[in-house]
């Protein structure tokens, strides 16, 4: 089944859940408001992110089990399945939805009452989601982490990391909906450094397997993993096989060096988690989504694994440990 008809079913479907709704759980909601925590990643690889998340609420008056109750869901990286999940959250009468990117779309196409909180890497105004940053207006809001700000500046880590490069490799999954939007993104940002740019896709398991073990047929001189929640839930095997076939690695997310990656530089997730659960216990207290300027973390960070430098037999050039927030030795 495509992904559109998926969608025009769940639309579908979502008016008569939202219809019946308010007869059905309302009395329920009043006493303990549900929250749907959709994520389009895995538990495994975001988990860290829901404790991340709890601690925003808590600010903001909430507490799970004490005052709210939090319905957690993962789609494994099916993006596909989001509208679905959704579906059947909102039939049990949710107060307010948290959702990622891209599925985040889907469910706001739909959903046009019920409050929704979303956090994305990429523009939400060019993507639909916000009127604008600043006043978002409609039913939804949330945090960001641009990813047309994130790629440009990968590739230009990896090209003061290494100045003789000509070449770099940059990782999409193609079933991300924005997977050509950062592709032509990244390939803008490398003419301008004078880099040639191979866009590799992954999906798999096995793609990335083929990918590091052929990695030194291409001639490229590092990789860069674009953010997607696929390829971020699997940070821990990203760094493996970049280990194992001795590629440099440059990623958006701090836990890939934490992992034994080269370098991340980006913003925090943990702090885009923690931002999107203050809001969620703003509008579980009255505040309207039109009314709550979308944020970002107020801080991007560069970290280097210095000792994965070492292994690779790469010397950090001066200007680039310089400008490192934090270094792993």
């Amino acid at each position: 089944m495509s992904i559109c008809l998926r969608r025009r079913e769940f639309i579908a479907a979502l008016g008569g859940a939202v219809a019946a709704w308010p007869r059905a759980v309302g009395a329920q909601q009043a006493a303990m408001p549900l929250v749907a925590f959709i994520n389009s990643g895995s538990a495994g690889g975001y988990q860290h992110l829901v404790v991340a998340f709890r601690p925003g609420l808590k600010e903001a008056g909430y507490v799970e089990g004490q005052n709210v109750t939090i319905e957690y869901r993962w789609a494994e990286g099916q993006f596909d399945r989001v509208p679905v999940i959704a579906l059947e959250l909102v039939s049990r009468g949710v107060a307010v939805i948290v959702a990622n990117s891209p599925g985040v779309l889907a469910i706001k196409s739909a959903v046009t009452t019920i409050p929704i909180v979303f956090t994305t890497s990429l523009d939400p105004v060019q993507m639909g989601l916000v009127a604008s940053l600043a006043r978002p207006g409609g039913n939804v809001t949330g945090a960001i982490n641009l990813a047309v700000e994130l790629v440009p500046k990968q590739l230009e880590m990896a090209r003061d990391l290494l100045p003789a490069a000509t070449s770099i490799d940059m990782l999409v999954n193609p079933t991300n909906p924005s997977a050509d939007t950062l592709s032509r993104d990244g390939q803008a940002a490398a003419r301008t450094l004078g880099l040639q740019l191979q866009v590799l896709k992954a999906s798999a398991e096995r793609d990335l397997d083929t990918i590091f073990a052929t990695f030194g047929q291409r001639h490229s001189s590092a990789l860069v993993i674009s953010p997607d929640p696929w390829l971020a839930g699997n940070s821990q095997q990203l760094a493996a096989l970049a280990a194992k076939h001795a590629v440099p690695v440059i990623s958006h997310l701090r836990e890939f060096p934490l992992a034994g990656g080269l370098m991340s530089y980006g913003g925090s997730l943990s702090d885009l988690y923690r931002l999107a659960g203050i809001y969620t216990g703003r509008i579980l207290k009255g505040d309207k989504p039109a009314d709550l300027p979308v944020q970002a973390p107020t801080k991007y960070e560069l970290v280097i694994n210095l000792k994965t430098a070492k292994a690779l037999g790469l010397d950090i050039p001066v200007t680039v440990y310089a400008r490192a927030d934090e270094v792993i030795e």
